[in-house]
């Protein structure tokens, strides 16, 4: 199963503000050279901003170092998904993952569930005829329950779910129940594993992320339950890292982690 990185691995060595920010193409030569096979350009200002020229560059090194592109936006306007299709397709991609709620262009876009379905019943047979998959990941914003129900109800081989257990701790619902109701749906599973621990003092507990195998994610019964499918779906490694103080040592950490990670991934297969 192709296994690789997302963006989100990249949050401070890739923020724009950052002294000298990673850019995509230098991102996506790291993850080759790190035995990665797949590259997930996800909620990046710079995929938004991607010129034809730029596409086409970022689309010959991903065939020139043998990885796949995927992409990742927010939210369910259908003029916003399409503006994503086409994103995808300049880039051969064939696996778009979005969110049901988002911030979009500015607007806290928050539309009903049945106003959800209704959106993607419209957009998503353009993703099919074009041979593109749409993934809604989880997050704490929607139940699993609610989020399997709008997939469920549009009923489409190219809509599913991107599978990120870590998300759904925020909705008090245990990782292990995640994967087992959303495992028939997952088109995309995003690799993030995690760590409760006790605060100073012992008032409270602290959720963070952490380098893959440290955490209690348990992913090796993740895909024991889901049994995804190799040829179409991938594992895209992220994770949360908190600021380390000192802006050079957490670049450094992000780094490390992003290496060691990728690493214990490719054992898990």
């Amino acid at each position: 199963m192709a296994i690789g990185v997302s963006t989100y691995a990249y949050q401070h060595r890739g923020d724009p503000s950052a002294p000298e920010p990673v850019p995509l193409l230098a991102m996506l030569h790291e993850i080759a050279d790190l035995g990665g096979q797949v590259f997930q350009v996800c909620d990046h200002p710079d995929l938004e901003a991607l010129t034809p020229e730029g596409a086409a560059e970022l689309r010959a090194a991903a065939a020139e170092r043998g990885l796949v592109l995927e992409t990742g936006t927010r939210g369910t306007r259908p003029g916003h998904l399409r503006k994503h299709l086409a994103l995808a397709r300049s880039l051969g991609a064939v696996t778009v993952r979005s969110m049901a709620f988002a911030v979009v262009d500015g607007v806290d876009d928050r539309p009903t569930h049945p106003e959800v379905v209704e959106r993607l019943r419209t957009v998503v047979p353009e993703y099919e005829a074009a041979g593109v998959t749409l993934g809604l990941e989880t997050y704490e914003q929607l139940t699993t329950a609610e989020l399997l129900a709008i997939v469920e109800a549009v009923d489409s081989p190219h809509l599913g779910i991107v599978l990120d257990p870590a998300n759904c701790l925020a909705n008090l619902e245990h990782p292990r129940d995640v994967v087992r109701r959303l495992a028939h749906r997952v088109v995309n599973i995003h690799v993030k594993d995690f760590a409760f621990t006790r605060r100073e003092g012992w008032a409270g507990f602290t959720l963070a992320s952490c380098p893959l195998g440290e955490g209690q994610l348990d992913y090796r019964d993740l895909l024991d339950v889901v049994r995804p499918d190799p040829a179409r779906v991938h594992q895209v490694l992220e994770h949360w890292l908190v600021p380390q103080g000192d802006p050079a040592a957490t670049r450094a950490t992000e780094a490390d982690w992003t290496a060691r990670s990728l690493r214990t991934l490719a054992s898990y297969q």
